[in-house]
């Protein structure tokens, strides 16, 4: 097939070398510029850089809508366009150009987690598995029928960073498939959009801890902001203290949500819970923690006395 790619961060990088190794025909890669974002300088492999490896012509750009971008899409004559990772929508006169229309590939099970970030929200959210979906782009984000999807289980001490690893390895396999269906006629699936969910964006502010939530809910939240991405926070005496690893305890403790009350196994346990005064159920044993200066500690050496708070603020 004769193809475009719109994709951004290694995503992309592994939609445009799945194109190229399965022989079809790049026309024009289209990706954004590099980003300060955060959640933009990790998994940052460059779609830029591959298609200038492979001769393919790129356009940089932030939104998809401009006369040239459209003019060099026409003169393409395209079967089909191929996204992962666009981070702004595509318009229909984009999506709806080329013979075949738009395959875009996201990295959750749709129709839930359409949108941004969605390993770390189904984490986040107890979910037992994730995955990678091969839609048709129609006006709606991340809406358009079924091509295809792939899915891993979420193990109890799985990490985004190890969700990441093994949903990015499922993109190469799911593009190369997924096209020769729509070759062969294959008819995508309209999604149950009464399932359907929508995520922003996250931001710092995301990843800050309210200790009146669920011990469980904030240790997922500690492995959903695993290294490299921006780890789950709280503050100590007034500075950022970065929570590296953590789990549940096992002994129940009662209190106010915050207090650093206990050594528990290798870690200091953090009382926590919305029913945390009635001393009911576990509190967080936090192990090893990041300081403001980027020191990484073992909880136990951090908190070298019991009492005080951690807070959020």
């Amino acid at each position: 097939m004769r193809v475009a790619m719109f994709g951004y961060q290694t995503w992309g990088h592994r939609t445009l070398r799945a194109l190229i190794d399965a022989g079809h025909e790049v026309a024009l890669v289209v990706t954004h510029p590099v980003s300060d974002h955060a959640y933009e300088r990790i998994w940052a492999d460059s779609v830029a850089d591959l298609a200038a490896e492979h001769g393919i012509k790129v356009l940089l750009r932030d939104r998809p809508d401009d006369a040239e971008l459209l003019a060099e899409l026409r003169a393409a004559d395209l079967d089909l366009i191929v996204a992962n990772n666009w981070r702004t929508w595509l318009p229909p006169s984009v999506f709806e150009l080329p013979r075949h229309g738009t395959l875009n590939i996201h990295d959750s099970l749709l129709p839930a987690y359409a949108g941004f970030s969605p390993i770390i929200w189904a984490l986040l959210n107890d979910e037992p598995a994730v995955g990678v979906t091969a839609h048709m782009m129609d006006g709606e984000l991340d809406a358009g029928g079924i091509v295809l999807q792939r899915s891993v289980e979420v193990g109890p001490k799985d990490t985004a960073t190890d969700l990441f690893h093994r949903t990015v390895d499922l993109i190469a396999p799911l593009t190369a498939e997924a096209i020769k269906l729509i070759e062969q006629g294959f008819a995508p699936q309209p999604q149950d959009r009464s399932k359907a969910s929508f995520f922003h964006k996250r931001a710092k502010r995301d990843s800050l801890i309210d200790w009146n939530w669920t011990p469980e809910y904030i240790e997922r939240m500690v492995r959903a902001q695993s290294d490299p991405y921006p780890n789950a926070f709280t503050y100590h005496r007034g500075q950022e203290l970065r929570i590296v690893k953590a789990s549940v305890s096992t002994g129940h403790y009662g209190g106010t949500p915050g207090r650093i009350f206990y050594r528990e196994g290798d870690g200091v346990v953090i009382v926590a819970g919305p029913d945390a005064r009635r001393g009911t159920l576990p509190g967080l044993v936090v192990e090893r923690v990041r300081t403001a200066d980027g020191t990484e500690l073992a909880a136990t050496d951090y908190f070298t006395t019991m009492g005080g708070y951690l807070t959020s603020s």
